[in-house]
């Protein structure tokens, strides 16, 4: 099936039980609202072994996605394969633009795809806007610079959209899903997976927490964390922290936030003992509000932050937990 010229494509991930991942429903929002500013149309692309679950998921974001079923996908590095079953659609058509997340999986395939199809590449995207082509906003040394990029006139390439800066919302009527037999034989080698090993974590994953309840240096240690856990569970909440306090050793990296951690989007983000320096802002600084707790009353958080308590913040998180036990 032809797909007009000007098309803006989504390579979806998919989770470990085959569903749509998180990031690629955010992805692909964004790639409908780039579409509707370009006058263009948005199309998904899945390679999984079963790719019908996944499909019909991101069915529900964009108006149609290609469904590649791809036994090789089952037990083998995902990016290197999707890449080559991707690479031959993308080479037949004129895309505008072809976006992907920015996690370990998406860079793969755009890396993949850039060799396979010479393209060039914008990595770890904190928002695209529609300028003639993608204009697209990324952060530079540890966040203390905000630089604009575009591809060349007449260029198309591959964007990598960093998860948790798009808010996934669902269009408003269901796309079409269209299966595709994956056509001739693989050539790159096939990478085996021999083994998967699960990070253990907290119950929930902060990338999709409502709340978080973060420490940074002025927790002073693991004793501290102790404090953060307990007003985070609490609240229904996961536990976040800054680089400082991960490289300090008292908890662990899928814990930290930031520009060399995740970016989060909670509808409440309370930090604790955390100063606010740029590297932590760039990962939480569009949480819906953000209250910030801290002896310093000239500490960088009291610039963005909704509400900044000036006070010990173990007097102040043993008195909201107090609060919160009072209140059943």
């Amino acid at each position: 099936m032809a797909t007009a010229a000007g098309t803006i494509w989504v390579i979806a991930e998919t989770n470990a039980d085959g569903t749509l991942a998180k990031s690629s429903a955010e992805v692909a929002t964004l790639a409908r609202t780039l579409a509707e500013a370009a006058k263009a149309s948005a199309v998904g692309i899945v390679v999984a072994a079963d790719p019908k679950a996944a499909a019909h998921e991101l069915a529900g974001y964009v108006p149609r996605v290609v469904a590649i079923a791809e036994p090789a996908a089952d037990g083998n590095a995902w990016a290197q394969v999707a890449a080559q079953r991707v690479a031959p659609i993308l080479a037949s058509e004129a895309p505008a633009a072809v976006l992907t997340g920015a996690g370990p999986d998406g860079r793969d395939v755009a890396g993949t795809l850039a060799a396979l199809l010479e393209r060039p590449v914008l990595v770890n995207a904190t928002a695209v806007a529609w300028d003639g082509g993608p204009s697209v906003e990324m952060s530079a040394f540890g966040g203390k610079l905000i630089t604009t990029s575009a591809f060349a006139d007449g260029e198309w390439g591959i964007v990598t959209v960093r998860p948790n800066v798009v808010t996934a919302e669902k269009a408003s009527a269901a796309g079409k899903v269209e299966a595709r037999k994956a056509d001739g034989e693989l050539e790159l080698p096939v990478i085996k997976i021999v083994d998967r090993i699960e990070e253990a974590a907290a119950a929930l994953p902060i990338e999709e927490a409502r709340i978080i309840v973060a420490g940074g240096r002025g927790i002073g240690g693991e004793e501290g964390f102790k404090l953060v856990g307990e007003i985070a569970d609490a609240l229904g909440g996961a536990v976040g922290a800054t680089r400082a306090a991960v490289d300090s050793g008292w908890i662990p990296y899928a814990q930290q936030i930031g520009q060399t951690g995740k970016i989060v989007k909670p509808q409440l983000y309370l930090a604790l003992g955390i100063s606010g320096a740029i590297q932590h802002k760039v990962g939480m600084q569009t949480a819906g509000t953000i209250i910030g707790v801290n002896r310093d009353p000239d500490a960088p958080i009291a610039e963005f932050a909704d509400l900044v308590v000036i006070g010990d913040l173990f007097e102040v998180g043993k008195a909201l937990l107090a609060e919160l036990g009072s209140r059943g």
